[in-house]
């Protein structure tokens, strides 16, 4: 018999994009670098200080842009209920990182959990539960149609240049009004949103991954102004880049 919950802490090199799905709801951390989500046609970026909380039976992609160590948690559904939400990344605050580490205790094994871990468990999905009912709100269309997945594929490729959406159109053979309105009926959104929160994402990525200083960060991912860079940041995250790179040292 399968424990009721368990965890376990593993590295990965950078591999593209791969399914995965498990029948178990799966709290995913990145302790170090940054993973790629993918599922319900957006796309999110885990970095340090950040989960994804997955229900059973939901298949996602996942991809590696860089080394990431990863610490997963994993409940039986008869353990802790269903999700919010079938995919949802949100902010880790103290007491669940705490929580995660202390629970890293109990493997997979067929022994039961003792009842201090089994308190342990349901004190981090309540948690968990509770912190996934306010998700993060950067996130990035991954869109439906061929074209629009490669007029996101062209954008994120060329961030650091001076992209104009004219640009875009041309490379993915589409007017510039039939493009935008494939941005409007897929995303919700414009090209220069989608830009936008884009920028962010690969700060956010750059961030983890190093002490590359900010100002090198935002003219990497195609700021010229820091203050412009700061300003989008603080809009998406509601943090500094500065605030946000230290919540991932605590």
């Amino acid at each position: 018999m399968t424990r009721q919950a368990y965890s376990f802490v593993r590295t990965f090199a950078p591999e593209a994009a791969r399914e995965l799905c498990v029948d178990r709801h799966y709290l995913l951390c990145a302790s170090a670098g940054a993973l790629r989500l993918e599922a319900q046609g957006q796309a999110w970026l885990l970095p340090p200080a950040r989960a994804a909380l997955i229900e059973a039976g939901r298949p996602i992609r996942v991809s590696i842009p860089q080394p990431v160590t990863t610490a997963s948690v994993l409940f039986d559904p008869a353990f802790a209920p269903a999700p919010p939400a079938p995919l949802t990344v949100f902010d880790l605050n103290p007491l669940a990182r705490a929580l995660v580490g202390e629970c890293g205790a109990w493997g997979q094994g067929e022994q039961p959990l003792p009842e201090y871990a089994r308190t342990l468990f349901a004190a981090l999905a309540a948690v968990a539960w509770r912190l996934a009912e306010r998700p993060s709100p950067v996130v990035v269309p991954s869109g439906r149609s061929p074209e629009l997945r490669r007029a996101l594929e062209v954008t994120e490729q060329r961030l650091a240049e001076e992209l104009s959406f004219e640009d875009v159109a041309a490379a993915v053979g589409l007017s510039s009004r039939s493009l935008a309105r494939r941005f409007e009926d897929e995303t919700g959104m414009t090209w220069r949103a989608v830009l936008r929160r884009m920028r962010v994402l690969r700060a956010v990525e750059e961030l983890a991954a190093g002490d590359t200083p900010v100002t090198a960060i935002a003219h990497r991912v195609g700021y010229t102004s820091l203050s412009a860079f700061n300003a989008a940041f603080l809009d998406l995250t509601g943090r500094t880049p500065t605030q946000y790179r230290s919540s991932f040292r605590p």
